[in-house]
């Protein structure tokens, strides 16, 4: 087996890990925890009082809750797929 093989079975694997179940449970845990950094980011944006940090931190917040429930809308239909298929 070549090295460009085993990359390409590789990056296979990583492609349906990524959409599977544990895969979306994963990345609802990074994105979640990416939370944290603009938490802190919007605290410290108000004791400076700088408006644009605390507008940059809540589109981030925004982005994240958008992920969040894209990545919910997905295990819900992987799971009704799983139904309809057993």
């Amino acid at each position: 087996m070549s090295i460009e093989q085993s990359k390409s079975g590789a990056l296979k694997k990583a492609k349906g890990f990524k959409k599977s179940k544990a895969g979306t449970y994963l990345s609802i845990g990074t994105t979640l925890f990416g939370a944290i950094s603009v938490a802190k980011q919007a605290k410290k944006a108000r004791g400076e009082q700088d408006t644009l940090q605390l507008v940059d931190a809540v589109v981030s917040a925004a982005a994240i809750v958008t992920g969040v429930a894209l990545l919910v809308r997905e295990l819900r239909r992987m799971s009704s797929d799983d139904v309809l298929a057993g």
